[in-house]
């Protein structure tokens, strides 16, 4: 009895137990459904939606087109903010662009200012949107910069209408909103335009600039324009500007900018203006103090890698070449710059091939992954690079030795004059006879005799370059020949470094080389690489 009522309690509950559950499954499954439609109905609205405002611009623009009335500018605000709020960059970039153009236009137009798009700017209801508006808008032109090839005639004519667009709102100085009585108003607005640029850089402007300017210039003949390139950089140098020069900004603008494979030299070609402007900034003696501290050029050395930190290398040397007074000042700091990058370059230059190492037309082999997209524009480099031991920055960078006057011997100068004969008069026995005159010359007057010290300033700059063309011939391995053969083209360097060797120390001669060479010290190091430069350049000579 007790047993039959326990197993109807049990079917029971069960029977109970699975009704919960088919009511709860039937719960989920309408729940599953009313979230399906509404995800439909949502997903048909939007679609719906994105039609009739793509529909509602096309009409706006082509309106604008065909009609000769100006569009004023809260209706290009407004038609903006619906082209933005559906804004895909695949299926909207000719609406975009007809969106810029039409932007470019208002601010084109003569005494109307209801039309000038920057007009909105002054309106205390629509400022901050407007700010965000254009933010977005930039923005959306730096993405598109990014994606363009220059080489490609259309993609060139989009270059041109989205580099305008950065030129002009990051710059009040076109605005005709504030000619005349409107200049008072000029601080704002050159407030606002920081405001543009700060957020600019903070979603990567600088690197969309050097994408672009790679594409355009990392190649033997530039794809980039004049116009172009003018735009480009006034760009990468207004956040610089505007910034007075910090820290920050010079280490993205070298990063970046000074890092393209020889763009000083496309800049000196193009666009010469922009060296001017470059030397009224006197950003070449900012970027060698800036690197000369050893942290920062490490830093910049190791976001570069090896292959850039030598374009940057380059790029600074003909920037060097150009600038006497400023190379002249600051020597100390420019080869000491110049010593660190290369040194930085060197740990990664190997002697020999293996599956570590990449074959780099300068360096050689290289154990860094190397970018053969640079390949094109190495010539141009390698022509950058020999600045560095051509005879203009030869004769500034050793001028404390080259300004030294050699002292012959007056019994050589005056020895009397032998008749001439059929015989000596050989052009043989001429060439010997002038060749051993001059070596007895030499060997008088380049006698040891000390008594310059090691230490001081003179001997401690002329070796930190020795040192520099040292690490240069170690370094830069493929064009070795090169630099011996500029090192040695003056006549009167290697006379004149021997005689500023043979002055050092207290009695002169090779012993305090020797005492060098059981010293390892960093301060041996750079006496001995000037005696190593000085052996390295007279075995050119002589093979």
């Amino acid at each position: 009895m007790f047993s039959a009522s326990q197993s109807s309690r049990a079917q029971f509950l069960d029977k109970a137990r699975q009704a919960r559950e088919e009511r709860r499954e039937l719960k989920e499954r309408e729940r599953a459904a009313v979230q399906l439609q509404a995800l439909v109905r949502r997903f048909l609205c939007r679609c719906r939606l994105q039609r009739e405002i793509r529909r509602e611009v096309e009409d706006f623009f082509g309106t604008n087109e065909c009609g000769s009335s100006k569009r004023s500018a809260l209706s290009v605000f407004r038609i903006a903010r619906k082209l933005l709020f559906v804004f895909n960059p695949k299926e909207d970039k000719e609406r975009f662009e007809k969106l810029c153009r039409c932007i470019l236009n208002s601010m084109d137009v003569e005494n109307e200012p209801k039309v000038w798009y920057v007009s909105l700017a002054l309106s205390k209801d629509l400022t901050l949107l407007w700010i965000k508006q254009i933010k977005d808008i930039l923005w959306f032109c730096c993405e598109f910069l990014k994606q363009l090839k220059p080489d490609i005639l259309q993609d060139s004519r989009l270059v041109n209408l989205h580099l305008t667009m950065l030129v002009t709102f990051t710059d009040t100085s076109t605005w005709k909103i504030l000619r005349g009585k409107g200049e008072t108003l000029r601080p704002a607005m050159n407030h606002i335009c920081a405001n543009i640029m700060g957020h600019l850089n903070q979603k990567g402007f600088y690197s969309v600039l050097q994408i672009l300017l790679t594409n355009g210039l990392a190649r033997s003949r530039p794809s980039l324009s004049k116009g172009s390139l003018t735009a480009i950089f006034s760009l990468a140098l207004r956040p610089v500007v505007a910034a007075q020069f910090s820290d920050n900004l010079l280490r993205s603008f070298l990063i970046h900018v000074m890092s393209v494979p020889a763009i000083m030299t496309h800049l000196a070609t193009l666009t010469p203006e922009r060296l001017a402007v470059i030397e009224s900034h006197d950003l070449f003696r900012k970027f060698v103090l800036f690197l000369s501290r050893e942290s920062q050029c490490r830093d910049v050395c190791v976001c570069l890698e090896g292959s850039h930190t030598l374009c940057l290398l380059g790029n600074l040397v003909f920037l060097g070449s150009l600038n006497d007074q400023v190379l002249e000042e600051e020597t100390a700091h420019f080869v000491g710059v110049l010593i660190h990058m290369l040194s930085y370059c060197q740990k990664y230059v190997s002697q020999k091939k293996s599956n570590l190492t990449h074959w780099h037309p300068v360096l050689g082999w290289f154990s860094q992954t190397v970018d053969y997209g640079l390949n094109e524009s190495m010539p141009l480099l390698t022509k950058q690079l020999q600045h560095l031991w051509g005879v203009h920055m030869i004769r500034i960078l050793f001028s404390d030795v080259l300004s030294k006057k050699l002292l012959e011997n007056q019994e050589i100068a005056q020895l009397p004059a032998q008749p001439v004969s059929p015989q000596n008069s050989l052009p043989m026995k001429n060439l010997f006879k002038r060749a051993f005159q001059k070596s007895a010359s030499v060997r008088n007057i380049l006698k040891p005799v000390g008594g310059k010290r090691v230490d001081s300033a003179e001997v401690q700059k002329v070796c930190s370059i020795c040192v520099l063309y040292q690490t240069t011939l170690t370094t830069l391995t493929q064009i070795r020949l090169q630099i011996l053969t500029g090192l040695t083209y003056l006549d009167d360097l290697l006379p004149k470094l021997w005689a500023f060797i043979c002055e050092l120390g207290p009695q002169g001669g090779l012993k305090l080389f020797l005492e060098c060479l059981n010293d390892d010290t960093e301060e041996s190091k750079r006496l001995l690489a000037m005696l190593m430069l000085f052996c390295d350049c007279s075995r050119h000579l002589i093979t």
